[in-house]
C-alpha cells in the first residue's frame, strides 16, 4: 500500500531512537530498528577509516570517517524521501517496508569499504558494493540485526548493488536515489569533505534540492526552478576534484599504494582477501611484512611522497597515455624507466586518473511536465561542456624519488615515446 506523508511521520519503526551529534548536519535521528545495525562490528570499523584517504597530509582537518558519513547518507536519505511524501512528488511508489529497507541501504551502502577503495578501482579487486552484499548477507552478527529489525537482507543488497537483477520497480527507484546524479551520496560527501578540508568548493544550498526533488517515470528528477542549485553541485565536484580529490600530493600517494598493491597481488605476494578486513592502521602494518615495494607503502606512512617530473593533459591519441591505462602496461614502464636510469624498482610511480563522470543526465520538470535531460536544456553544462570538465582533470603525471635527477627522468620519458 502507498504511503502518506502523516503515515511516514507517525510509524512507530520510524521513531526517533538515538541521537548522532553531527558538525556537519547536527542532529541525526537514527530510528530504534537500526540501532543495533549501527552497533554492529562492521557498522563500527568505518569509524577507523579515513573518508579521504591520505588527504589529510596536505588538508590536516580531513580525518573524518566513513562512518561519519555514513551516517550523513542516512540523514539525507530520511530528508529526500519526507520531502517527497511532503509534496506527494512520490507517484505513489513508496510503501513504509520499501522505505524501512531503503534507509537501511544508505546507512550501510559504505560498509564494504576497505582503505583507499576508491583509489584502487583499476585494481582486480571486488567492488565495495560487492563486499557490502557479502557483508550484509553473510556476516553473522550484522544480517542477525538485520533480521531482527525485520528487514530482508536481499532487498538491501539489491538496492546497493546496482549489478544484481531486479525488476521491482520500488526498489529500481531506491537505486535512483541512492546512486544518480543528485544522490545523498554525493550531496553529503562535497558538502562534508569541503567542511573538513577548510576549503569553500563543495557546500550545496542542499534544502533546496531536496525540496526540489521528484520523480519522473520511476526516477529522481529535478524542478526547473533548481537547475542554479544543479549547476552548483556540478561546478563544486569539479572544483573538488581539481584541489582536493586529484591534488598532486593526493595522486602521488595513491599511485605509490597502488603500485605497491598491484605488484605484490601480481606477484602472488599478497591475496586480495587480506585486504577487505582492514582499517587504516592495520593497512599500514603491511608494510611491516618484507614484500616487494614495501618502502612505497613506509613513505605514504611517513608523509614523504614521491615528486611530480612529468605533468601532461591525457590525450587519447598518444599511445603512451592510452596504452598506460593498463596497470600491466603501466608498470613495464615503470620498469623499463627504472632500468635505464639503473634506479631500485619503486623508485618512480606512473599515474593516469579514471575519467571522471559529472551526471548531468538527471530529468529536469516544470509543473509535473518532463522538459528535458540536464544537460540538453542548461546552457552552461551541455554534454560537450561536462566532457571538457572531465578532460581537463586527468593529468598524466610521472611522479619520482626526490633524489632522482629530474633531467635524467625526464630524457628516459621521452625515449619511450620514440
Amino acid at each position: 500500500m502507498s504511503l502518506t506523508y502523516s503515515q511516514f511521520l507517525s510509524d512507530s519503526s520510524l521513531a526517533h531512537a538515538r541521537t548522532f551529534r553531527d558538525p556537519l548536519w547536527k542532529d541525526i535521528s537514527v530510528p530504534k530498528y537500526l540501532i543495533e545495525v549501527a552497533q554492529s562490528p562492521s557498522f563500527i570499523k568505518l569509524g577507523r577509516i579515513k573518508q579521504l584517504g591520505v588527504a589529510f597530509h596536505l588538508y590536516p582537518g580531513a580525518v573524518h570517517t566513513r562512518l561519519s558519513h555514513s551516517l550523513g547518507v542516512f540523514h539525507l536519505s530520511r530528508r529526500i524521501i519526507s520531502s517527497l511524501l511532503r509534496r506527494n512528488a512520490d507517484d505513489g511508489l513508496l510503501t513504509i517496508d520499501g522505505v524501512r529497507h531503503f534507509l537501511a541501504a544508505t546507512l550501510l551502502h559504505d560498509i564494504g569499504h576497505f582503505p583507499f577503495t576508491h583509489s584502487l578501482k583499476e585494481l582486480p579487486l571486488k567492488s565495495h558494493e560487492q563486499l557490502a552484499t557479502e557483508l550484509i548477507e553473510n556476516d553473522r552478527i550484522l544480517s542477525t540485526a538485520l533480521r531482527n529489525a525485520a528487514l530482508n537482507t536481499n532487498i538491501i543488497s539489491d538496492i546497493i548493488d546496482e549489478k544484481r537483477p531486479t525488476t521491482d520497480e520500488e526498489v529500481l527507484l531506491y537505486r535512483s536515489i541512492l546512486s544518480g546524479a543528485l544522490d545523498p551520496d554525493k550531496l553529503d560527501y562535497l558538502n562534508r569533505d569541503a567542511y573538513f578540508a577548510g576549503v569553500p568548493y563543495g557546500i550545496q544550498d542542499v534544502s533546496y534540492i531536496t525540496d526540489h526533488l521528484c520523480l519522473h517515470q520511476g526516477e529522481l528528477a529535478i524542478g526547473f526552478e533548481a537547475l542554479g542549485s544543479v549547476q552548483h553541485l556540478l561546478f563544486s565536484k569539479y572544483l573538488m576534484y581539481r584541489n582536493v580529490y586529484w591534488h598532486k600530493t593526493v595522486r602521488s600517494a595513491t599511485a605509490m599504494i597502488k603500485r605497491y598493491l598491484y605488484e605484490n597481488l601480481n606477484k602472488g605476494t599478497l591475496d586480495e582477501e587480506q585486504l577487505y578486513d582492514l582499517d587504516d592502521e592495520s593497512f599500514f602494518l603491511l608494510s611491516q611484512i618484507k614484500r616487494p615495494f614495501g618502502s612505497l607503502l613506509t613513505r605514504v606512512r611517513e608523509n614523504r611522497f614521491f615528486k611530480p617530473v612529468v605533468e601532461e593533459l591525457y590525450d587519447e591519441n598518444n599511445p603512451i597515455h592510452t596504452d598506460a591505462l593498463s596497470l600491466k602496461q603501466r608498470s613495464m614502464y615503470e620498469e623499463r624507466i627504472e632500468k635505464r636510469l639503473n634506479l631500485p624498482s619503486g623508485s618512480i610511480v606512473l599515474d593516469i586518473p579514471e575519467r571522471v563522470s559529472f551526471e548531468s543526465d538527471i530529468p529536469v520538470v516544470r509543473d509535473r511536465t518532463f522538459l528535458g535531460a540536464f544537460e540538453d536544456i542548461d546552457p552552461l553544462f551541455t554534454r560537450s561542456r561536462a566532457l571538457e570538465f572531465t578532460s581537463s582533470l586527468r593529468t598524466v603525471r610521472l611522479f619520482a624519488d626526490p633524489t632522482v635527477e629530474s633531467r635524467m627522468l625526464l630524457r628516459a620519458w621521452e625515449s619511450i615515446h620514440e
